[in-house]
């Protein structure tokens, strides 16, 4: 990459704090020798970015700082030309409330790499991971954020033309707050929705409003009231009796937004409540109910509905719950998903199954503003790092371009890394099988439940096994390919930690060819492979695991605060105690102190049904105690 000089005297002064945010870790100085940069702000009714070049300078044409920081980005990747989004807003929704609070010095690094991917907003989701003034039980040892790192962020992402919005909840989603009974129980409805028409709710949501007020500069702020699932079915039911959610929703809204008016906060919401309770399902995609009128004409007109969606391959089905958030009078913000949620590693062939007709529905509906959520369910286990190529190859489409050398250019200028490795270790979790997804056209493994299914109950296995009969030996063959294409760059950690993806495929392969292995014995009676087994399969699976854990431990503190490893750390330590403990049922078996190992008698036929199992407290035991 050359380097590139730019002049105090004549650039713009509202790129001067980009270009020496950018100065720390990028070949760009107002200093030494170098490619000139030159910077000309232009009128245009789209943020464009026009990259050209002369012998020994580069001129930067730009619409807005964000325009010339995707223009910087391409001129590293020696990308030249012209490049148009229709989106005011574009960026991401980082997930710090799901087990990972990532550094704040690491939250600088993303932000210089999706600055120069052209983006210009995060959304930080905070459900309780924040500190709030003489209240030490909201977000207790969950590593949140102070008002003063906040702070620091926010001016960060002000010099790299970004806005930083807080998305909070002030609804649902509580559950890690109000499980503090003893200090939170007037407040609670159920165990994860907060109790509407209480004094106490409203003081409570009163100081995150401030809390947020005063940490980031930007007015708009996401008040999240998603998924409220059981809404005034708790306390609120007992107390008041029967009432039509819709109006107990609305007026919690309006009340709210009243709150957010008066300290000159412009909120926005999830909006998939609206379509959720017109419908017994509770569908959010359901096409055949339609939200009453006298719901939608109660909504305040100045909040804004954010509509989610990374489930649909369709680009008409975007442009339908487009038009029908229209037709209600709010015209949406369109939050589409960066696939790192049940993942090990960032997932870009459900990202980009999913990512690109709906960056074609809202082309085709003029939406302005896009983001792209990165969710942490069940613990935030994913290697975030991974999915910077995730957050390149999205916004090359926002930017209208699809073309796979360019993103790998764009990326490995901005992150460092090799594109493809990036994404072909995402590719872990895939198989051809004949019980194929319907939006992936393969059947999903999902790595997680490969890591910690347990050994001897082995409930995830034999759902995969109900799927598709040869699943265990397709995903080991598909992590040896996949392990002879990393292996080579073992060593490249500057984006997702190669060591770690390489630690992840050999976790799961161990543990796939031991239970597999297992249960053919077991049910063939082969006592000299049972032997094998415990003398050698065991040991090498405790060991892959043992290896899967320390680069998980590295990862994890290199990004995150430390608060959250605890989680995965017992996970980890569980499955090597029980694999431990298969080791010793199998000798114990093989002396002859017992005639049978229970776990492998109760096992269902192959004809029973295949369940799906999600999280991690449903594949460790069919139990409710954990």
């Amino acid at each position: 990459m050359s380097n590139f000089v730019w002049s105090q005297e004549t650039t713009p002064s509202e790129l001067i704090p980009m270009l020496e945010a950018l100065e720390f870790e990028y070949p760009v100085s107002s200093r030494g020798r170098g490619l000139k940069l030159q910077f000309k702000r232009i009128k245009d009714k789209d943020t464009v970015s026009r990259v050209t070049r002369k012998s020994g300078s580069v001129t930067i044409e730009y619409t807005s700082i964000a325009a010339a920081a995707r223009g910087l980005g391409n001129a590293f990747a020696d990308v030249d030309g012209t490049e148009r989004t229709p989106f005011s807003s574009l960026g991401i929704m980082l997930d710090v409330s799901r087990n990972q609070v990532m550094k704040v010095d690491h939250v600088k690094g993303w932000m210089r790499r999706l600055a120069l991917a052209g983006n210009n907003l995060i959304l930080i989701y905070a459900e309780n991971t924040y500190e709030l003034e003489d209240d030490p039980f909201f977000g207790y040892m969950r590593g949140g954020y102070t008002l003063e790192e906040l702070q620091e962020l926010d001016q960060y992402a002000a010099d790299l033309g970004i806005e930083l919005v807080g998305c909070i909840q002030v609804l649902a989603h509580m559950q890690s707050t109000l499980r503090w009974a003893d200090v939170y129980q007037d407040i609670k409805d159920t165990a994860t929705v907060m109790l509407v028409d209480e004094p106490k709710t409203y003081a409570l949501i009163q100081k995150m409003l401030d809390f947020w007020g005063k940490a980031l500069r930007s007015r708009r702020i996401h008040i999240g009231m998603d998924e409220a699932w059981d809404l005034a079915r708790g306390v609120f039911l007992n107390r008041h009796g029967y009432e039509r959610e819709f109006d107990v929703f609305n007026r919690h809204l309006a009340k709210v937004n009243g709150m957010c008016k008066k300290a000159g906060l412009a909120p926005m919401i999830w909006s998939d409540m609206y379509f959720r309770l017109s419908n017994p399902a509770h569908d959010y995609y359901d096409p055949n109910h339609k939200v009453p009128k006298d719901v939608a004409s109660a909504i305040p007109k100045n909040v804004r509905l954010v509509y989610w969606d990374y489930y649909h391959n369709e680009q008409s089905f975007y442009e339908t719950m487009i038009d029908r958030h229209a037709e209600m009078g709010f015209p949406p913000v369109m939050a589409s998903g960066i696939w790192t949620w049940s993942k090990m590693w960032y997932d870009h062939v459900r990202t980009a199954a999913t990512i690109r007709p709906c960056i074609a529905a809202c082309r085709s509906r003029k939406v302005r503003e896009l983001c792209f959520t990165m969710w942490g369910d069940d613990g935030a286990y994913c290697h975030y790092d991974s999915a910077l190529a995730g957050i390149v190859f999205a916004s090359d489409l926002a930017y209208g371009s699809d073309d796979e050398e360019l993103t790998a250019a764009r990326f490995e200028a901005i992150c460092h890394a090799d594109y493809a490795s990036q994404i072909i270790a995402g590719e872990m979790c895939y198989i051809d099988s004949p019980a194929a997804d319907p939006v992936t056209k393969m059947l999903l493994v999902k790595t997680p439940d490969m890591i910690w299914d347990d050994p001897l109950l082995g409930m995830a296995f034999d759902s995969y096994k109900r799927k598709d009969p040869e699943f265990d030996l397709k995903l080991v063959d598909k992590c040896d390919e996949i392990l002879c294409h990393l292996l080579p760059r073992i060593d490249e950690n500057a984006a997702g930690d190669v060591a770690h993806a390489v630690n992840t495929l050999r976790a799961i392969m161990t543990k796939t060819e031991l239970r597999g292995s297992l249960e053919a014995a077991y049910d063939a009676g082969d006592r000299v492979a049972l032997r094998e087994i415990a003398v050698t399969m065991v040991p090498a699976a405790i060991a892959a695991m043992k290896e899967f854990d320390s680069s998980f431990r590295e990862q994890w503190l290199n990004t995150a605060k430390p608060f959250g490893l605890e989680v995965i750390q017992v996970r980890n330590a569980g499955v090597i105690a029980r694999l431990e403990e298969l080791g010793r049922r199998l000798r114990e078996f093989l002396n002859g102190d017992t005639d049978v190992i229970d776990e492998l008698e109760a096992r269902l036929p192959l004809s029973a049904p295949s369940m799906r199992l999600h999280t991690h407290t449903k594949i460790h035991t069919a139990g409710q105690i954990w």
